[in-house]
């Protein structure tokens, strides 16, 4: 009999050790960073649990699965959306959003993941449903504010925050991605014609403007040289004046380089016409007279009176 009640004393101990075991393990609750508990209390919200120690009330209180404070990040599946020019696009969305409310988070909404997803789709479908294929194509920005917005608005009273969506992708008919690429190659070619069109335009500005420059150099050196050729002529015959001046010579000299430069008149053969001054005479009368005779001059007289005043060469 002893030993049948030492036997039994002992497995109610036991039975009791793992009971009080139980209690603390149920008792003990530690809650992580970033993370928040909610506890019912026989079936009824009694408080939200934050990061740290806490202890519940075993057999009474339980803690449901514990929610994510952190900033979550879904990818949904691409969605077709008809645009305002009745064509299909399928466009792919992210949504970054946060709990803020872990109460409302559990109790006003049953899957707040689902319900993101189907608000973004008809929400895009509304949003995409008033633009046509190329305004959504540039638009994304203003697309991404509407939702931000509508979807913001929205599941603020489940405790969530929306604080970025994003069109991942926006795909167009593969016939309207093929007009698309024929549109953009002749755009292409356009800007290209375009862009040597004006490399010619300005490679010919270019070209008659150093040409200008050039006949402008041009003009102005021959002007230049003009202008020295003339000076050095000038300075010359002041020179030689000068120095003709400074001889002092007499009559007879100057009869006889007279008669010398006449020669020089009809040199070339452009010249078909030349006229005798009418100095000649009074030179030759100088030089009969150097010689001191009048046979020379009545001669001179006699030549040049029946030498007309002009004569052209045949």
């Amino acid at each position: 009999m002893e030993n049948a009640g030492g036997t039994a004393l002992a497995v109610v101990l036991v039975v009791l050790i793992v009971f009080v075991i139980i209690v603390l393990v149920r008792s003990v609750r530690i809650i992580p960073q970033a993370r928040a508990g909610v506890v019912e209390r026989l079936g009824k919200y009694q408080r939200t649990l934050n990061p740290g120690l806490t202890i519940l009330i075993p057999f009474v209180d339980r803690l449901l699965p514990l929610l994510d404070l952190r900033e979550q990040v879904v990818s949904f599946p691409p969605q077709p959306v008809i645009t305002e020019d009745n064509l299909v696009v399928s466009i792919d969305t992210v949504v970054y959003f946060q709990v803020t409310d872990p109460r409302a988070a559990t109790y006003e909404i049953a899957n707040y993941i689902q319900a993101v997803e189907q608000l973004t789709t008809t929400t895009l479908r509304n949003v995409v449903g008033g633009l046509n294929l190329e305004e959504a194509l540039t638009s994304r920005d203003q697309i991404n504010g509407q939702l931000r917005g509508v979807l913001d608005e929205a599941t603020g009273r489940w405790g969530i925050r929306v604080s970025r969506v994003e069109l991942k992708a926006i795909d167009p008919p593969h016939s309207i991605q093929d007009s698309m690429e024929k549109q953009m190659r002749a755009e292409r070619d356009r800007r290209a014609a375009i862009l040597t069109a004006e490399g010619t335009k300005q490679s010919a500005i270019l070209t008659a403007e150093g040409q200008r420059q050039a006949a402008i150099l041009k003009a102005e050196g021959e002007a230049k040289a003009a202008i020295l050729r003339a000076d050095g002529e000038s300075q010359a015959i002041q020179k030689v004046f000068d120095a003709i001046h400074k001889g002092n010579p007499d009559q007879k000299l100057l009869a006889y380089q007279y008669l010398q430069t006449l020669p020089k008149l009809a040199e070339g053969s452009a010249n078909k016409l030349w006229i005798i001054p009418s100095e000649v005479g009074e030179a030759l009368k100088g030089i009969g007279n150097a010689l001191g005779g009048n046979a020379p001059e009545q001669a001179a007289n006699g030549l040049f009176d029946e030498v007309p005043a002009q004569r052209t060469e045949p």
